[in-house]
């Protein structure tokens, strides 16, 4: 058996890998690398408890008695900068070389800004680790205006918060609808209605977005027009950490090209979560559940070469005010939107079948849909527009 597996990466992608690796009876030594100090934790909470909640603690992956069995070897703060593949080393930052016999590349990404001046303003904010969170949250208790750059599943579920924390919110968006990546103009739609019925103005279709100062202020400038406030949050998605992989030589795409198992294009390479590309959509898609099944999948996969693999429809979850969001799927070009009591929103190809479905507080339908789709089920006449067919005669 496999001697030594090092894991690069403390998020939760790597987290799952080294649980799932003990669960399965892997008793070499598991080394991980890591540029944050903290154990595993989750990121979803950061955008919501982690700001709302006074006391709000680290949201740990797994207790502090399972993270101890684990059993693990780290090496943090620290970061990976090369892999010699034929010496199978990783050279730390450290100056430190460690030997693996099998490496799991879970980098991540880091936030994306619009411009490199947009770092060093002070009120200029991110959110992608737990002390982005910290800072924003002691931030938001002091501030009365905040405004919001990007209108994606991170942006609206800040503007969900800081409305919770009685700031009031502006949210610019160059595109001409949220969410206008993942989601059809129905969904996009709703959204926006959900938001400006909660308070936040919502300015989409903008121009270039430029940053300026009025006595340590931002200022930001839009179409002509300038606005001051307390504080400025980016949340225009991330730019993957791809540059360890490619470096190495490691077959690249939008991520890092795997197979079902989560191979890359060298045998005793394996990489996970964000980083990973789809092995049948060919997206890098980054959420909670593809960071957790794709890892735990690609963990069986470097202990059996015959595990079964990853093979589930991208699958996403967004909690905004007092709604549980889930997108399952993603839209296809020309795809038609059926809508059901402005909750449940069933995209569906020429062939009839389901491409996405978005579901508002529904999540017993979003589990009905894992089935249509995995079946390829034809709903081109299933009257999925009337509330009163029962949707669960087509289990």
């Amino acid at each position: 058996m496999t001697a030594r597996i090092v894991i690069i990466g403390g998020g939760q992608a790597g987290g799952w890998a080294a649980k799932t690796l003990r669960d399965e009876g892997f008793s070499g030594e598991i080394c991980v690398v890591a540029e944050e100090a903290w154990d595993f934790y989750e990121r979803p909470p950061l955008s919501k408890a982690s700001l709302l909640e006074p006391d709000a603690a680290l949201p740990r992956l797994f207790s502090e008695e399972v993270q101890q069995n684990l059993n693990l070897r780290w090496y943090r703060p620290q970061r990976a900068e090369v892999i010699d593949r034929v010496a199978k080393t990783v050279r730390l930052s450290n100056g430190e070389s460690l030997a693996y016999d099998q490496l799991l590349i879970a980098t991540g990404g880091r936030a994306r800004l619009p411009g490199a001046s947009w770092a060093n303003h002070p009120q200029v904010y991110t959110l992608r680790h737990w002390q982005d969170a910290q800072r924003l949250k002691q931030r938001l208790a002091q501030s009365q205006r905040l405004a919001i750059i990007g209108g994606g599943w991170i942006g609206l579920e800040i503007a969900a918060s800081a409305r919770k924390c009685g700031v009031a919110v502006t949210l610019f968006e160059q595109q001409p609808a949220l969410c206008m990546r993942s989601v059809s103009r129905d969904v996009s739609a709703h959204l926006a209605l959900m938001h400006r019925q909660q308070g936040v103005d919502i300015r989409t279709g903008c121009g270039g977005l430029e940053l300026g100062d009025d006595s340590g202020r931002p200022v930001i400038q839009c179409d002509g027009k300038r606005e001051t406030f307390d504080a400025v949050v980016v949340g225009i998605g991330v730019d993957l950490n791809l540059e360890l992989a490619r470096n190495a030589g490691l077959n690249i795409a939008q991520g890092i090209v795997v197979d079902a198992q989560g191979r890359t294009s060298d045998p005793a390479i394996f990489a996970a979560g964000d980083v990973a590309q789809h092995h049948h959509y060919g997206l890098c898609i980054q959420s909670w559940a593809f960071a957790q099944n794709q890892a735990v999948a690609t963990a069986k996969a470097m202990l059996d070469p015959q595990a079964a693999g990853y093979d589930e429809a991208p699958w996403l979850w967004s909690d905004q005010y007092q709604y549980n969001i889930q997108i399952l799927g993603i839209p296809s070009r020309g795809s038609e939107t059926i809508v059901r009591d402005n909750a449940l929103y069933f995209s569906l190809d020429d062939n009839g079948r389901l491409t996405q479905l978005v579901a508002f507080n529904d999540a017993r339908t979003v589990k009905l849909a894992k089935r249509w789709m995995a079946a390829g089920r034809d709903l081109s006449d299933v009257p999925l527009a009337d509330p009163t067919f029962s949707l669960m005669s087509l289990r």
